[in-house]
């Protein structure tokens, strides 16, 4: 797959703004219309998702309830909507998907995604928190979540996982608890 196919550049063939067909290649990461000017850059959507671990430490994986990768286990999280935090729309995604109440958020890294949806790949930036929530026997699956259960750490198996953001993301993740404990 070429870079352009990523980015979505070669999908939009009119102009979104003046629905001319002289929406041509500007920079490797925007178009221009040559006919009104304007100028349209594809960066990537914004992505929440939790860690949240039980009193034993084990994880909270989600088996995704619809497509992309259905069936396949996820962590509960989702699209950042327009005028909200990350921190905001980590807690409302939790509470759409697991009915749960967040009380401490933390901040651990992000990884790139490619997300595939309706047949067009959207570039998302995938940013991960650690998670506390109220009472983990209210957790109640809803929204896009199939089933959640905790899971050890070492029984999880990545290729289980069907978003490679999130593989990637649980991978490192469970390497920087084991670093920890040595």
């Amino acid at each position: 797959m070429e870079k352009d196919d990523v980015l979505g550049l070669n999908t939009f063939r009119y102009c979104p703004k003046c629905g001319s067909n002289q929406f041509v290649r500007h920079t490797e990461k925007s178009n221009v219309c040559n006919a009104c000017g304007f100028v349209y850059f594809m960066n990537p959507a914004a992505a929440v998702a939790a860690f949240i671990r039980d009193e034993e430490g084990n994880l909270l994986l989600c088996r995704r309830a619809r497509a992309p990768q259905q069936g396949t286990l996820d962590l509960p999280g989702g699209f950042v909507d327009m005028g909200e935090t990350l921190e905001e729309a980590l807690i409302r995604e939790l509470k759409e998907e697991l009915n749960v109440v967040v009380q401490k958020v933390k901040y651990l890294f992000s990884f790139p995604n490619t997300y595939r949806y309706s047949e067009l790949d959207i570039p998302t930036l995938d940013m991960f928190f650690e998670c506390e929530i109220e009472n983990i026997l209210s957790i109640k699956v809803a929204d896009d979540v199939a089933s959640a259960k905790f899971y050890k750490l070492e029984d999880i198996r990545l290729e289980e996982i069907g978003l490679q953001s999130i593989r990637n993301a649980v991978s490192f993740y469970i390497a920087q608890k084991n670093k920890n404990k040595q």
